[in-house]
């Protein structure tokens, strides 16, 4: 593959959410890249100076350009590198796939780090290999490079996300439903959305691979409860540069209903909340969703951003097809929700062109 901003350096971590979405996409698209990890306070330092935020992954070109944020990454490999599409070009199926993708992305994160971080086991397993990963720069002793990550990640991530003992089986529900709904998915067919890997697999692998199929905890889970789950997350993997792609067939899969009712009842309940609260310049709020309240959760602008980006993904699509996409939606329970709110102004991807140099930080 010849391009002048081709090999990538993806810096990141090896066990981080979005690096392992992002390097899913790169090896099934058979994008070349390279990865270094984020090793201390001296390359993040460099990386917030060219990007603009501190976090992962930050892709450097070979022309020199950074990028971050994985979402607009793949839309704009996916100009630049058409020739094996994994984001849908039929504009219905490509609406449910960037709506998946938001879903992925921004709601299975709460559970991926309540996951990591509650349990002792994957508290030691993750702090261990960050300390040793991120902070080497660092003269402390190991022991307290390990505790002091485990404070900042359960103060900003799970506490910090308002998940207590009151919600617990809530948060722990939203992996538990989705690994069986996964797993009822994938032994119809070997991928999400057809017979080749799509923007949807890909989605998924934020959370599914370098989280729940690796951490101790929900790792166990997966694999006496999910065994195919497991074998796809390998297979993607695993993939071939030279894959085929874009086998995809006609239209949305019914069985999507599952994740539709769950974006409808729980997701953008919770992101109209966190619209509502950003809107008020509260820096914590405490969303009641599907019953479960989520006492002073930091409030993301980077999510009323999303929010945008999908009320635009619907209105992109050619007026013919909006009134069953609707009609979907709505029988769903996604419809009203994904209106509920006015979105405040917020300063998130306004002043630069995405993916490049971008000020998207998530919280």
């Amino acid at each position: 593959m010849q391009h002048p901003m081709l090999p990538l350096t993806v810096y990141g971590s090896d066990i981080s959410y979005f690096t392992g979405k992002l390097e899913m996409y790169l090896r099934a698209k058979g994008i070349p890249y390279t990865f270094e990890p984020m090793t201390g306070p001296t390359r993040w330092n460099e990386i917030k100076k060219a990007t603009g935020v501190d976090q992962m992954p930050a892709v450097l070109a070979a022309d020199g350009r950074w990028m971050t944020d994985t979402t607009p990454m793949i839309a704009w490999f996916e100009q630049e590198f058409p020739e094996r599409p994994l984001v849908p070009t039929e504009p219905v199926q490509r609406f449910f796939s960037l709506l998946l993708e938001d879903y992925a992305d921004e709601w299975l994160w709460r559970p991926a780090m309540h996951y990591r971080w509650y349990y002792d086991e994957g508290a030691m397993y993750a702090s261990r290999h960050l300390a040793n990963e991120l902070l080497q720069e660092l003269p402390l002793p190991g022991a307290l490079k390990r505790h002091m990550l485990r404070r900042r990640q359960r103060g900003g991530y799970t506490r910090g996300d308002g998940v207590n003992e009151s919600n617990r089986a809530h948060t722990e529900a939203a992996y538990l439903d989705n690994l069986e709904r996964l797993e009822s998915v994938l032994r119809q067919r070997p991928w999400l959305l057809g017979n080749s890997p799509s923007l949807a697999d890909v989605a998924f692998m934020g959370p599914m691979f370098r989280h729940f199929s690796m951490d101790p905890n929900p790792a166990q889970i997966m694999r006496k409860s999910a065994p195919g789950v497991y074998e796809w997350i390998a297979r993607l993997w695993n993939y071939p540069a030279d894959g085929a792609l874009g086998d995809w067939g006609d239209g949305v899969p019914a069985d999507w209903d599952g994740w539709l009712q769950d974006i409808g009842r729980n997701y953008l309940p919770y992101l109209c909340a966190n619209a509502d609260a950003v809107a008020a310049g509260q820096s914590h709020f405490s969303p009641n969703v599907d019953g479960a309240t989520y006492h002073k959760a930091i409030v993301s602008p980077y999510r009323v951003w999303t929010l945008g980006c999908l009320r635009a993904a619907y209105e992109a699509l050619p007026p013919e097809l909006k009134p069953d996409v609707q009609a979907r939606l709505e029988r769903c329970g996604c419809w009203e929700p994904l209106w509920r709110s006015a979105l405040p102004d917020v300063d998130v991807n306004r002043d630069c062109t995405p993916p490049f140099g971008t000020n998207a930080k998530m919280l």
